[in-house]
């Protein structure tokens, strides 16, 4: 007879292993690519699909990066981690993490074979931050692949396959560094006291603070001034609403580095709303 107490354990299972795929980045990059594949002109079917290829690699990419990462966490002490927790065991998230990408290679190549070698080039690059380039100076580049992938998986997956402008491409791989940074600033003290030495641990919080704001507001310079033609008012604003919330953030983050981190939050949703609204989607030229 199954007791009540043991009727609850798969949820709590579920309820884990929802906690162990970074479920913020998740939802954020998952719904980037819908608005992304909407704006670029995707079928209401291939839309559901690329999203659904992102998905699948998203939550693997975030389950494998928890299991592999708990014996660290669990030696700085850092709570709200499922797996560090003891809420569910390292092996069942790696269970986990190569089914979701079992299903996501099959996904990303019914987008078609070169949008689908994008993106899993996309989730390779991920994948090998999490197992092995966190830890070296070369914590950065996986971001960078992963954000440039993200719009030529989109327009790949269009007919006629066309790559999206460069300046689109430039301006993703330029917010994956500043992803980076801004990820990595909050928890760099805890990270060198386990040895990770990405980077941002070889610069310091002090640096990575102040180098934060280059790679998205030179993003936002790009998304805004990038199309032909003159930019209009609109692009201008955003751009210099970009610069002032980078400033601020710097400045407020000299006493919480938190501060400097939302504010590279904010200078992304800026950057994000320009991307939309760039035209650059498949037109593979300025």
């Amino acid at each position: 007879m199954v007791t009540p107490e043991q009727s609850t354990i798969p949820a709590r299972k579920a309820s884990a292993l929802a906690g162990a795929c970074h479920p913020g980045p998740l939802v954020v990059v998952t719904a980037l690519t819908a608005a992304l594949a909407v704006t670029a002109g995707q079928e209401p079917g291939r839309c559901l699909l690329t999203t659904g290829a992102v998905l699948a690699g998203q939550l693997s990419i975030g389950w494998c990066n928890d299991a592999f990462d708990a014996r660290r966490d669990i030696a700085v002490g850092r709570r709200g981690k499922p797996v560090a927790d003891g809420a569910i065991e390292a092996g069942q998230v790696w269970t986990a993490a190569c089914a979701a990408l079992a299903l996501c290679v099959p996904l990303s190549f019914a987008c078609g074979w070169s949008a689908g070698a994008v993106h899993l080039t996309a989730v390779a690059a991920a994948w090998a931050y999490d197992l092995r380039l966190k830890a070296t100076r070369w914590s950065w580049a996986p971001y960078a692949v992963a954000f440039a992938a993200l719009p030529a998986f989109v327009t790949l997956g269009l007919p006629g396959r066309p790559w999206p402008a460069w300046w689109v491409v430039a301006a993703g791989a330029l917010l994956g560094v500043g992803a980076h940074l801004g990820n990595v600033l909050p928890d760099i003290r805890g990270d060198l006291a386990t040895g990770v030495r990405g980077w941002p641990q070889r610069l310091g919080p002090d640096r990575v603070r102040l180098l934060l704001p280059v790679p998205l507001v030179t993003a936002s310079a790009l998304l805004a001034l990038g199309p032909a033609g003159r930019p209009g008012a609109r692009q201008l604003a955003a751009l210099a609403v970009a610069g002032l919330i980078a400033v601020t953030g710097t400045v407020l983050g000299r006493r919480r580095e938190r501060a400097a981190f939302a504010a590279a939050v904010a200078v992304a949703v800026v950057d994000v709303v320009l991307l939309l609204g760039s035209g650059g989607l498949g037109t593979g030229a300025s």
